[in-house]
C-alpha cells in the first residue's frame, strides 16, 4: 500500500506500529508476510523467534521457577585504548565508545568517538567519527582513512562527516537494503549552536558516508544507540523533559521513531523511566541520585529487545568554580549496567527492578598507578552482537578525572554464551513449603508461519524438561502433550532440538498456540532454560 499524503507528524508513531501489528483486526493471510506474530510484538517475526527466559512477556507464566540471571566474563584489558604515544591524535586523550561493533564480511569493524587536545573550553576536541578494523574483536587497527584533516594531517582514521562539535557513531548494515548504497546506516550526535541533535547517514561500505541534509530532530538527545525492530527504526538515547506534574527531572530514556529512516517523529516517547525523588524540589540532572545515563543500548532478536542502561550515580560539583563544567561531580560519578528487555521497540522493563547487571567494579577503567578515579560504564546498543557461540557485549569505560590529560575513555569488553542473559530454573531445594522438584513455564500466544518451523532449546540439562503444545485458552493439544510431549535431543547446549512423537509440526500451521516447558531436578542436576527458539524451516 503507498501512501501519497503527508503523514502529520503526532500520528506518526501510532500508525508505524499499528500498520506493523496489522491493527485491522483480521487475521494472517497467504498475501502477508510469513512468520511468527505475537500479540506484544509489532509486525512478524521472520526467521527466528528467540522466546528469552529475561522476558517475562514472551514467557509469562511460572510455576516453581525464578529467573537467575547470567554474570558476563569481563576482559580486564581494553580492546582499544587512546593514542597516547602522539599528542597530536584525535583520540590522544580518549577513545569513547558511543559507538558500534559489528561483524562484517569476516571481520569486526569499529566506529566510535574521539577525544583529542584543542583550543576549547573543555581542552578538548571532540570527534569526528572514527574507524577501526580487528581479526579476531580484541586487537585493533587504527586504519589511515585520509578523509579528515586533523591539525595539519590527513593522516588518521576520521570519517569524513559535517558538524564542528559531533559524537557517537551509531551503525547498522541492512542485508535486504535493496539500494546498495545506503546497506549501512548511522546517526550520529551534532551541535546545532542550540543543543545536540542527530543526523543520519548512508553510505555502501560504511566508510564513505552520505549525510541527510538537515537535523532529524530539533530538540536535544544524547544516543545510546540505533536499531531496526522489525518494521521501523528507534534512537534510544537521553532527552530533556519533565516529571509528574510538569516539574523538570534528571537523565531518563526517550526514544525517536522513524519508519523509513529519513523522516523521523518531532517527539519524543518516554521509553525507559526510574523513580524520581518524591519531593519535585531534588528533582533533576544536578541532584544528587540515581538516574538513567543515555538511555538504552538496545539488541533486536525479532521477537524482543535486549538492552542496557547506564545506571548513573549522580553526585554534582561546585557551581561556584570557574572551571568548565564545575557542576559536573568530576572525581565522584560513577556508573553500572542495568538490563533491560522490550517487544514493541519502544518502551523498556528491568526483568529485575534495581538489579545492577554488571557493576564498574566488574569492568574497571584503567586508572594510573596511585589513581583510583571512579569508573563510568557508557553503553551502545549498537555494541551487542552474536559471533558464533558467544554474545559479545563491547561498551565504553570512562575514567571520571577532571578534564585534561588524566580524562581517559577505552573499550572494554564481556563476554556470555550465545544469548544466555539469565534463565529459569527450579526453586532451591527446601526453599518452600511446597518444595516440588518440578515446575513449568508456559509461552504467550503465538500464530504460526503457514510453513514448517521447530523447537530448540538454550538449556542446561535439557533432558530433564520435556514441550506440550497447546491452543491460546491452554487446552492442551492430544498430539503434542502428555505422553506425547516434545523430548529434548540431547543433555543441553545452545541448540538442542525438540522433536515430537508424532512426527513434525506442520499440521499446526497458522494456527495460533502456547508452548510450555516442563522442568525437574534430578539428584544434583538442576535444570536451566535460557531461550526457546522458534524457527521456521526453508
Amino acid at each position: 500500500m503507498y501512501l501519497k499524503q503527508r503523514i502529520h507528524p503526532y500520528l506518526f508513531v501510532p500508525l508505524i506500529l499499528c500498520l506493523a501489528a496489522g491493527c485491522s483486526g483480521s487475521g494472517p493471510d497467504a498475501t502477508e508476510p510469513d512468520g511468527f506474530r505475537f500479540e506484544t510484538v509489532p509486525g512478524v517475526v521472520r526467521g527466528e523467534a528467540p522466546l528469552l527466559a529475561i522476558d517475562d512477556h514472551l514467557l509469562p507464566l511460572w510455576r516453581n521457577v525464578s529467573l537467575y540471571y547470567s554474570k558476563p566474563e569481563v576482559r580486564l584489558e581494553p580492546v582499544l585504548t587512546p593514542s597516547r604515544d602522539d599528542p597530536d591524535k584525535p583520540d590522544y586523550i580518549g577513545t569513547h565508545f558511543y559507538g558500534t561493533v559489528l561483524f562484517d564480511e569476516g571481520k569486526y569493524r569499529m566506529w566510535y568517538y574521539p577525544l583529542g587536545t584543542g583550543e576549547t573550553e573543555s581542552g578538548f576536541t571532540v570527534g569526528p567519527v572514527s574507524y577501526a578494523e580487528s581479526d579476531d574483536g580484541v586487537h585493533w587497527v587504527k586504519p589511515n582513512l585520509g578523509q579528515v584533516e586533523y591539525k595539519g594531517s590527513r593522516e588518521n582514521n576520521l570519517l569524513d562527516l559535517p558538524g564542528e562539535r559531533m559524537y557517537g557513531g551509531h551503525v547498522l548494515k541492512e542485508e535486504e537494503e535493496p539500494d546498495p548504497q545506503r546497506r549501512y546506516k548511522m546517526v550520529y550526535n551534532l551541535h546545532n549552536g542550540t543543543t545536540w541533535v542527530f543526523r543520519t547517514a548512508t553510505s555502501p561500505d560504511g566508510i564513505r558516508w552520505k549525510v541527510k541534509d538537515r537535523d532529524a530532530v530539533d530538540k536535544f538527545i544524547e544516543i545510546a544507540g540505533v536499531y531496526k525492530h522489525n518494521n521501523f527504526y528507534a534512537v534510544h538515547g537521553q532527552a530533556s523533559g519533565h516529571s509528574e506534574g510538569g516539574h523538570v527531572h534528571g537523565r531518563q530514556g526517550y526514544a525517536a521513531v522513524s519508519a523509513n529512516f529519513e523522516d523521523w517523529v518531532s517527539g519524543y516517547a518516554p521509553a525507559f523511566l526510574i523513580r524520581e525523588p518524591e519531593d519535585p524540589a531534588k528533582r533533576g540532572g544536578r541532584k544528587p541520585y540515581d538516574q538513567v545515563h543515555l538511555g538504552i543500548g538496545a539488541r533486536s532478536y525479532g521477537s524482543v529487545l535486549v538492552g542496557l542502561f547506564g545506571l548513573w550515580h549522580n553526585f554534582p560539583g561546585d557551581t561556584t568554580r570557574n572551571v568548565p563544567a564545575a557542576w559536573f561531580g568530576h572525581g565522584k560519578i560513577s556508573a553500572d549496567f542495568g538490563l533491560v528487555v522490550s517487544n514493541d521497540g519502544i518502551h523498556f522493563r528491568e526483568p529485575v527492578k534495581g538489579h545492577v547487571y554488571l557493576h564498574r567494579d566488574d569492568s574497571p577503567v584503567t586508572n594510573d598507578p596511585g589513581k583510583n578515579y571512579p569508573t563510568i560504564l557508557c553503553q551502545s546498543g549498537n555494541g551487542i552482537l552474536n559471533v558464533g557461540d558467544k554474545t559479545l557485549i563491547y561498551h565504553g569505560r570512562w575514567r571520571n578525572a577532571e578534564y585534561g590529560e588524566e580524562y581517559y575513555a577505552e573499550v572494554g569488553l564481556a563476554t556470555l554464551p550465545r544469548d544466555r542473559w539469565g534463565a529459569l530454573g527450579l526453586y532451591p531445594e527446601g526453599s518452600t513449603r511446597l518444595d516440588e522438584p518440578k515446575g513449568w513455564v508456559w509461552s504467550a500466544p503465538v500464530t504460526l508461519p503457514r510453513g514448517g518451523f521447530e523447537v530448540v532449546l538454550n538449556a542446561d540439562h535439557a533432558r530433564l524438561m520435556k514441550v506440550e503444545i497447546s491452543d491460546s485458552a491452554f487446552n492442551l493439544l492430544p498430539g503434542y502433550s502428555g505422553e506425547a510431549s516434545g523430548v529434548p535431543q540431547g543433555e543441553g547446549g545452545l541448540d538442542v532440538p525438540v522433536q515430537w512423537s508424532g512426527g513434525d509440526l506442520s499440521a499446526l500451521a497458522g494456527q495460533t498456540v502456547r508452548l510450555r516447558v516442563h522442568m525437574e531436578r534430578e539428584a544434583d542436576a538442576d535444570p536451566r532454560l535460557y531461550v526457546v527458539y522458534l524457527r521456521q524451516l526453508d
